[in-house]
């Protein structure tokens, strides 16, 4: 998976339209192979971007879970941890 998508379920607040945009954008990107199309190509790159985007929150929304919701600034610290300890070692 893609480092830049990030898991967007079971938090606290729930992922914003922004959020999910951009991970339907990164997806998109890795597919396409493009971080940024040829002009030819545009239309048909935002509307994945659109349409991929909607199906994602339609996802969202219908997942369901008995787990209490995550907390953004816990699951970032932790991350910052994880990156700190692979960085450190290279």
């Amino acid at each position: 998976m893609c480092r830049n998508i990030r898991v967007l379920h079971n938090f606290e607040p729930p992922a914003t339209t922004d959020e999910v945009h951009a991970a339907a954008l990164q997806y998109v990107r890795k597919v396409s192979g493009a971080s940024k199309p040829s002009q030819a190509n545009q239309a048909a790159f935002d509307a994945a971007v659109h349409e991929i985007a909607h199906v994602t929150r339609h996802l969202l929304d219908a997942l369901v879970t008995t787990a209490p919701p995550k907390d953004r600034e816990t699951e970032a610290t932790k991350a910052r941890a994880r990156a700190a300890e692979r960085y450190a070692r290279a």
